[in-house]
C-alpha cells in the first residue's frame, strides 16, 4: 500500500482465490447459485490439491545458514513500515537468527525497482524475500517466475492464488477485527460525550481520514465503524480521502476540515501522526492507527488499531527452515496476536472501556461476534443479501462490486477468508465519503 489494496472494482483474477478459500462463500439468499460456487470450489480445491502434489519438495535448510530478504515502502519514520520492521525483529529473535542473515532495502519504491531489489536479494542467497506494498507485487511476480527455488511473499496482494507459482504468495493480518475493537472503544466516548451534555445523540458524528478508495480503506473504516455503533447506536461517519498514505500536512488539514465539518471524534487510515497532532490542538478526541497516539496527543488520543506482523514472518521463515509448503494467502487476526489495539488513554478514554474490550475481543476471538454481521448494517436501505438479490449485475463480473457476493454466508461477510486481502468496498447506510482534488 503501501498498503495500496484493490479498489472498489475487483480484478477478474481474483475468482480462483476467492472461490478455492471459502466453500461457503455464496450468497445465502441464493441456494442454486451456493451450491454451483460449491462444487466450483470444490474442483478448484482438487486441482490446487493436484499441483501442490506435484510440486517438488522443498528441501530443509539449517537455521544457522538461512537468508531473509525484505522490501519496505518506507522506513523507520513511517507506521506501517515501521510495524513491518518490528515483525521482522520478533521473527529473528524467536527464530535466533543474526543481523546479518536478514537483508532489509528500505524506500523502495512501486516500480520497476521493486524487481531488482528483489532479484538482488535473490541473488545473494535469499531463500525468502518479503514485500509489503500493494503495488510490489506484479514485479514479486516476475521475481518469483525467475527465481523458482526462492519463495517471495508480498503483503496486501491478492494475486498469488492465480498465478500458479508454487513459490509466490500473500498475506495480510485481519487488522478489521482491532479496527471493530478501536471502533468501541470510540462509540463508548461518543456516549460519554452524550450524557454529559456536550453533544446530543443526533451530533454524534465521526469523521474519518482515509487514504484511498481501495477495498482495504473502506474495509477498515466500515468495521471501525460498526463497532462504535454496536455501543453507539446514532453515530454516524464521514469519510474523507486525501489520495495519500503518508502526509502529515495533508492528514492534519483533512483532520480540520471533518472537525470544521461538525464531527466530533477523528480515526484515520493514514500512516502519520498529522490527525491525531491536529485532534490535539483542536481538542478533539481521536484513534490512530498503527502506532501509539498517547505521546502525540496525550489530552485526545483513545488507542489505535495495529499489526503485528511477527507471527506471519515467523511462520513464513520456519517453514522454510523446516522445508513445508507455505500458505498461498495467509490471514490471522486477535486469536494469535497478528493484530490488536495499543494502549488504552487512561486520561482520555470512558468508564467501562477496558471491560467493555476485553469482552468484544473475547467475543471475536471465540467466533460469537462476526464484524461484518449482515443483521447490523444496510445497504441503500436493504440488507446486504438483499441488496445483492437485487443488483446482481454490480457483483457479476464487471461490476462495481465483482464476486464480492461469493464471501457472503451464514449471515456474514467473511472478510480476509477467501483471500488474505480484505474485500470489502461497499458504502453502508450512515457512512458519507468525499474523495479530495489533489
Amino acid at each position: 500500500m503501501k498498503k495500496k489494496l484493490i479498489g472498489l472494482v475487483l480484478s477478474l483474477t481474483m475468482v480462483g482465490g476467492l472461490l478455492a478459500g471459502c466453500g461457503s462463500s455464496a450468497s445465502s439468499s441464493a441456494p442454486a447459485e451456493e451450491a454451483a460456487v460449491e462444487a466450483e470450489t470444490e474442483a478448484e480445491t482438487e486441482a490446487e490439491a493436484e499441483t501442490e502434489a506435484e510440486a517438488p519438495a522443498a528441501e530443509a535448510v539449517d537455521a544457522s545458514q538461512i537468508k531473509v530478504g525484505v522490501i519496505y515502502v518506507g522506513d523507520e519514520n513511517e507506521g506501517y513500515t515501521e510495524s513491518h520492521m518490528k515483525g521482522i525483529q520478533e521473527m529473528k529473535t524467536a527464530l535466533g537468527l543474526t543481523d546479518e542473515q536478514v537483508i532489509e532495502k528500505t524506500n523502495i519504491p512501486e516500480d520497476e525497482s521493486c524487481f531488482d531489489a528483489a532479484a538482488d536479494l535473490a541473488e545473494q542467497g535469499c531463500q525468502i524475500v518479503f514485500a509489503n506494498s500493494f503495488g510490489h507485487e506484479d514485479y514479486m511476480i516476475r521475481a518469483a517466475e525467475e527465481y523458482p527455488d526462492v519463495q517471495f511473499c508480498h503483503a496486501t496482494g491478492y494475486q498469488a492464488a492465480t498465478t500458479g507459482l508454487a513459490n509466490m504468495h500473500n498475506y495480510f493480518t485481519a487488522i478489521y477485527e482491532a479496527r471493530y475493537v478501536s471502533g468501541v472503544v470510540a462509540g463508548l466516548k461518543l456516549n460519554e460525550m452524550i450524557e454529559a451534555g456536550q453533544i446530543t445523540a443526533e451530533q454524534a458524528k465521526i469523521g474519518y481520514v482515509g487514504a484511498y478508495p481501495y477495498a482495504e480503506v473502506i474495509s477498515g473504516f466500515t468495521s471501525f465503524f460498526l463497532g462504535a455503533r454496536s455501543v453507539c447506536p446514532s453515530a454516524t461517519m464521514e469519510v474523507q480521502y486525501t489520495n495519500s498514505w503518508f502526509d502529515i500536512a495533508k492528514e492534519g488539514e483533512t483532520a480540520k476540515k471533518l472537525i470544521a465539518d461538525n464531527c466530533v471524534l477523528i480515526s484515520q487510515h493514514a500512516d502519520s501522526t498529522g490527525a491525531p497532532a491536529a485532534c490535539e490542538e483542536e481538542g478533539v478526541p481521536c484513534v490512530g492507527y498503527n502506532i501509539d497516539m498517547i505521546p502525540t496527543a496525550p489530552n485526545t488520543a483513545l488507542t489505535s488499531p495495529t499489526n503485528n506482523w511477527g507471527p506471519y514472518y515467523t511462520y513464513a521463515v520456519q517453514s522454510v527452515i523446516d522445508g513445508t509448503p507455505i500458505d498461498t494467502d495467509w490471514s490471522q487476526g486477535l486469536a494469535d496476536g497478528s493484530c490488536l489495539i495499543t494502549a488504552l488513554n487512561e486520561a482520555t478514554i470512558a468508564e467501562g472501556t477496558a471491560e467493555k474490550v476485553a469482552e468484544v475481543e473475547e467475543a471475536i476471538k471465540s467466533g460469537s461476534l462476526h464484524v461484518f454481521d449482515t443483521s447490523t448494517f444496510t445497504v441503500g436501505g436493504s440488507s446486504l443479501e438483499d441488496y445483492i438479490a437485487a443488483h446482481a449485475d454490480e457483483f457479476a463480473e464487471g461490476g462495481a462490486y465483482q464476486f464480492m457476493d461469493t464471501h457472503v454466508a451464514d449471515g456474514y461477510f467473511h472478510e480476509s477468508e477467501p483471500t488474505s486481502a480484505p474485500a470489502f468496498a461497499m458504502i453502508i447506510d450512515g457512512i458519507t465519503s468525499v474523495t479530495q482534488e489533489n
